[in-house]
């Protein structure tokens, strides 16, 4: 019986999405991959030439930077993407002061953006 011919995904994307969260936290390579328990070679290759991870290390990857890979997988535009995600989680390690100033200015951005259309 022949084998079915499947496509393979091309994770570039996917791995420039890790890549700009890693930078973001400032974490580096070696960190990660010291708490992954990856080498820093194989988190580069995903970064760099959209190397297949594992499922585990896909999984863990985003998880650890908060990632919608409905971007990267689905046709539709996903509900939430990576940005709102992140900023999701930010928000819900914030005091309760920290969150009224991010309101606030929330507010004021949208006025100034609605005055501008």
């Amino acid at each position: 019986m022949a084998k079915r011919p499947v496509p393979r995904y091309d994770f570039k994307a996917f791995g420039a999405a890790i890549k700009a969260a890693r930078e973001g936290c400032k974490e580096s390579r070696k960190k990660v991959g010291d708490e992954m328990f990856i080498s820093p070679r194989y988190l580069a290759n995903i970064e760099n030439k959209g190397q297949h991870p594992s499922l585990e290390i896909f999984f863990e990857l985003i998880q650890r930077y908060h990632i919608s890979v409905d971007q990267f997988l689905l046709e539709t535009p996903p509900e939430k993407n990576t940005q709102r995600r992140q900023l999701d989680a930010l928000l819900d390690g914030m005091s309760d002061t920290g969150i009224r100033i991010v309101t606030a200015t929330a507010k004021e951005i949208s006025e100034v953006e609605k005055e501008g259309e």
